[in-house]
């Protein structure tokens, strides 16, 4: 699908392929994690450190059954991307990162827009669930404008596993945020 962006440019949405995996995990990484992560708010940089992911778990998402990893392009170059996966009544909406530099100017708008109809048009789903850790207000905030409720159902981060990053505080655990779409 193309959709025009706040700039008058034409966003490309595709399943991923393998041969996208290592420019996706770069993606990921720089969103999330390192300096270059700091040019945006999206950052976990002070929270965690160490990966966000890794090729296998971008495979993992790619792979796996009622799961797809959409890719975004805009002119033919990869700027964000988005997991969905469908879980019965819901879809799971997770791995969005969105380029550094290009954040806050309307882009991740349009691609949550794009990733909850194609899970209501894919699966029939009536609400997408997404985790975040509640210590991102920023992001929190913005997913609430975004018609998202927290429901404050907490799952425990996974300390000692460093697919996951490297905490750098003692409190940290995923809520579930629930839309109706």
């Amino acid at each position: 699908m193309d959709t025009a962006t706040p700039d008058s440019a034409r966003l490309a949405f595709r399943d991923a392929t393998e041969a996208d995996v290592p420019a996706l995990v770069a993606l990921i990484e720089s969103a999330y994690r390192g300096d270059s992560s700091r040019t945006d708010w999206t950052t976990e940089a002070d929270i965690l450190q160490g990966q966000r992911t890794d090729e296998q778990g971008v495979r993992d998402v790619i792979g796996a059954p009622a799961s797809r990893l959409l890719a975004v392009e805009r002119g033919g170059e990869l700027v964000a991307c988005c997991q969905l996966e469908h879980r019965g009544d819901a879809a799971y909406f997770g791995m969005f990162a969105v380029r550094p530099g290009l954040q806050g100017g309307g882009l991740g708008k349009l691609i949550i827009a794009e990733a909850e109809r194609a899970a209501k048009e894919s699966w029939g789903v009536g609400e997408m669930h997404m985790t975040v850790i509640p210590v991102r207000d920023d992001l929190i905030a913005w997913y609430e404008r975004r018609g998202y409720r927290r429901t404050g159902a907490l799952t425990p981060f996974p300390y000692g596993d460093e697919r996951f990053g490297i905490p750098q505080r003692d409190d940290l655990a995923f809520e579930l945020l629930v839309k109706t779409i």
